[in-house]
C-alpha cells in the first residue's frame, strides 16, 4: 500500500451528482473529510453541498490539488471513472460501485498495479480513519478513535464489529472494506502490512466470509511471522450450501476450498483467536490487549 488517508487528505467525489454520491457527500463532509470537489461528466460548472462540480478529473485536480477519489458511479462506467483517477495520479481510489464487471475489476487492477496506485474496493464500504478522514458509506457513530486496526471482506459485520469493540471499551486506528467481489484491490496481506508498521494500531479485527482463499492467505502471513500483533478474526458462512453464492460476489465455495470451517482452521493454527460470533471478536480482542 501506498497510503492511506488522514485529516489533510483532499478528496474527489466521483458521480457526486447522483443521489447516492450527493448524500455521502454531505455525511463524508460532516464527519471531517475534506471533500473539496466532484465530477460528473457533462455536468461541469454545477456546485452540490457548496462543492464545484467538473467534467473531468484533471480538471479537478488541476483546481484543488486533490490526493484521493471516491467513486459512486454506476456499474457500466465505474471502470473509466477509475482509470480517470489512476490516470491522475489519485491514491487511493475508493469504488464503493457494486455489480462492477470482473473483466473490468481485472482491467483496473492490472492498471493500478502498474502505477502503484491502491484501489480499495470494488463493492466495499470504504475506509475510515477514525476521528479525521471518512471516504465511505460506513455509519459514522458506531466508531470511536482507539487502537484497533479493522479488515473486512463484509460491510455489515464492519460496522457490527466495529460497533462491539467500541461497547467494550476500546476504540478503532483505521479500518478497511476490502469488498465483496471476486477481484478486489486490496486483500488482507496487503492491510497486514500497512497495520504491522502503523504506530496507531496495537491490534487488528480481521473479518472474513466464505469464498475464496483470502482468509487462508492472511493466516499463512500472520504465522510464518509477517504480522506480530494481536489479531482477533470472524469467519461468516458457516450455514452456507456449497456451490450457492452468498449475498457477495465472491462468496462462493468450490469444492472444499473457501469453506467457513477451513478458514476457521488456518487462522487458529497461526495463533489467532477466532470468534464463533461476531461479538466474541471484540471481547477476545479486549482480553488480548
Amino acid at each position: 500500500m501506498t497510503r492511506f488517508i488522514d485529516k489533510d487528505t483532499r478528496v474527489l467525489v466521483q458521480g457526486m451528482t447522483g443521489s447516492q454520491g450527493a448524500f455521502h457527500t454531505r455525511l463524508m463532509r460532516e464527519y471531517g473529510t475534506m471533500i473539496v470537489a466532484g465530477t460528473v461528466p457533462g455536468r461541469g460548472g454545477q456546485t452540490i453541498e457548496g462543492l464545484p462540480v467538473y467534467d473531468t478529473v484533471v480538471e479537478a485536480k488541476e483546481s484543488h490539488g486533490v490526493d484521493a477519489s471516491i467513486i459512486f458511479v454506476p456499474a457500466p462506467n465505474a471502470l473509466d471513472a477509475a482509470l480517470e483517477s489512476v490516470e491522475a495520479g489519485l491514491d487511493p481510489v475508493v469504488v464503493i460501485t457494486e455489480g462492477m464487471p470482473v473483466r473490468d475489476s481485472i482491467e483496473l487492477m492490472a492498471r493500478a498495479r502498474l502505477s502503484g496506485t491502491t484501489v480499495v474496493g470494488p463493492n466495499t464500504p470504504g475506509l475510515i480513519k477514525v476521528g479525521e478522514c471518512k471516504m465511505g458509506i460506513m455509519p459514522a457513530q458506531v466508531f470511536k478513535k482507539g487502537e484497533v486496526g479493522v479488515i473486512s471482506r463484509s460491510g455489515t459485520l464492519f460496522y457490527e464489529v466495529a460497533a462491539h469493540i467500541t461497547r467494550v471499551g476500546l476504540g478503532q486506528s483505521t479500518c478497511v472494506g476490502l469488498g465483496g467481489d471476486p477481484v478486489v484491490g486490496l486483500d488482507y496481506v496487503d492491510v497486514l502490512r500497512w497495520f504491522e508498521e502503523d504506530p496507531e494500531t496495537e491490534a487488528v479485527a480481521l473479518i472474513g466470509e466464505i469464498g475464496g482463499d483470502a482468509e487462508e492467505r492472511a493466516a499463512a502471513f500472520i504465522g510464518d511471522g509477517g504480522f506480530t500483533k494481536p489479531v482477533a478474526a470472524y469467519v461468516a458462512g458457516r450455514a452456507a450450501v456449497p456451490g450457492k453464492r452468498m449475498g457477495h460476489a465472491g462468496a462462493i465455495i468450490q469444492g472444499s476450498m473457501g469453506t467457513a470451517e477451513s478458514k476457521m482452521n488456518a487462522l487458529r493454527d497461526a495463533g489467532v483467536a477466532v470468534g464463533e460470533l461476531p461479538g466474541q471478536v471484540a471481547e477476545s480482542l479486549k482480553e488480548l490487549l
